[in-house]
């Protein structure tokens, strides 16, 4: 992409479209009562995808943007795994019966932070309220910094089958930059460990766009992780947004490169991983001829939700945890990410949702929509408007505001066929937005496009 076209669209702000509608337009009209129903209304045999996330840290990274905490005790973990056990009793008890579930996922934070044994525990509890689906795929992220002796054999005994290990970049000037100083040996030891222990499902995670980082640095970070063979590899780039995650105040922003050298520096890292094999997975994922997520995007069938692309075909995604986010066919709900009130809720007996959105049937159809051009960067509208019975003319106004970006070269537009051309890629938020009708730009602050 041209220098005068990277500047063009540096200053845009858009969301990453894990969701839609996005989180910012959740609002109180959904309420603990109204997500009780919506669980009890699914159909018996309704296959399930659980998400749990555990909000504690040894230490801040500051380019983080996630909802988390440090603690120096184990006694807040401890009664946080008592409030999640609560809290998946609550939730079975509103189902209509024993679901199945396929996919299992771990996210904070460091959900290691949880003893082994206590990890056992929680994982056996969630087997004894959800059925876990033969071949039900478990997933943990995991901070190697802080990953102990016996927790590989720990994560193996209770199902766990995927780990997804952040390591960002290996570049000691930028490791100190941002407060994660994490040497290539540590994350090597964790990798080890657990395929020792059978966990042979390994996904690594890069950043582009931190302090002090240059192409050069960008391109060894990702020659070195070669030596790990993971299966999968995440290449986010780094949000910089102080006024919502005040510790990234922390960051020196004079050492951050601007948008031509973040783009120099994701196309750094791309053509190391498509020298070894990896097929670029949508916007963000690379992964193995042979993975299933490789083999999905073929397909037509890879999905998006708000762990990234996925495998996960379940249109039920149940968030356990202060702050997670459900998925339902009625609609999205959020817990509280206050951990009082989200202790007081459980404790209490009901759900900690403090906020969630309805689904209208526009929502839904560009739900439909914007997952597609996400997950396969081309779109077919006369396909969509069809699955969802209505007439494609719908979209005449969302086409006029996406001809300034097709000019542009963003997207080729060939009737109602929508494509993304593979040398914008990381631009496809750009084109999703022009289909959503949420988003102000004026009010709504979002990470940059690029």
């Amino acid at each position: 992409m041209n220098a005068d076209l990277i500047a063009k669209y540096d200053g845009l702000r858009v969301p990453r479209y894990t969701s839609f509608p996005t989180a910012p337009h959740f609002g109180p009209q959904v309420q603990a009562g109204e997500y009780l129903a919506w669980l009890g209304g699914l159909p018996a045999g309704q296959e399930l995808s659980l998400y749990f996330h555990v909000p504690f840290c040894k230490s801040m990274c500051w380019y983080c943007g996630c909802h988390t905490k440090i603690v120096a005790r184990y006694d807040p973990i401890a009664e946080y795994l008592d409030l999640l056990m609560r809290e998946i009793d609550l939730v079975a008890d509103a189902l209509p019966g024993t679901m199945p579930v396929r996919h299992v996922h771990f996210g904070g934070g460091t959900p290691t932070m949880i003893g082994a044994a206590d990890f056992e525990r929680l994982m056996a509890h969630v087997r004894s309220r959800f059925d876990l689906v033969p071949g039900c795929e478990i997933a943990v992220e995991i901070d190697p910094r802080t990953l102990t002796l016996e927790a590989p054999e720990a994560l193996a005994r209770a199902g766990v089958n995927r780990a997804s290990l952040g390591v960002q970049d290996l570049d000691a000037t930028v490791q100190a930059a941002i407060n994660r100083v994490q040497p290539f040996e540590v994350t090597e030891a964790a990798v080890r460990a657990l395929r020792r222990n059978g966990i042979d499902n390994i996904n690594l995670d890069l950043m582009y766009g931190l302090p002090h980082q240059t192409p050069e640095s960008c391109e060894e970070s990702a020659e070195r992780v070669m030596d790990l063979t993971p299966e999968r590899l995440a290449v986010f780039g780094y949000a910089h947004v102080p006024w919502m995650k005040k510790h990234q105040r922390l960051i020196d922003e004079s050492v951050l490169a601007d948008a031509r050298g973040r783009w120099k520096q994701f196309d750094a890292i791309a053509a190391v991983l498509a020298d070894n094999g990896y097929h670029q997975i949508g916007l963000d994922h690379f992964a193995l001829e042979s993975d299933p997520i490789t083999i999905a995007q073929r397909n037509g069938t890879l999905r998006r939700n708000f762990q990234g692309y996925t495998t996960d075909g379940a249109d039920v995604l149940i968030g356990f945890g202060a702050s997670s986010i459900g998925a339902l066919p009625d609609g999205y709900v959020q817990n509280d990410p206050a951990m009082e009130r989200y202790a007081e809720a459980v404790r209490a007996g009901r759900p900690p949702i403090v906020k969630g959105k309805r689904l209208s049937a526009d929502d839904r159809l560009r739900r439909d929509l914007i997952e597609r051009l996400m997950c396969d960067l081309s779109v077919d509208l006369d396909a969509v408007a069809a699955r969802h019975g209505v007439a494609s003319d719908l979209f005449e106004p969302d086409l006029e505001k996406l001809a300034p970006l097709a000019a542009d070269g963003l997207a080729r537009v060939d009737g109602h066929r929508i494509t993304i051309p593979d040398e914008v890629r990381p631009l496809v938020r750009a084109v999703a937005a022009a289909f959503d009708p949420y988003l102000d730009t004026a009010a709504m602050r979002h990470s940059k496009a690029i």
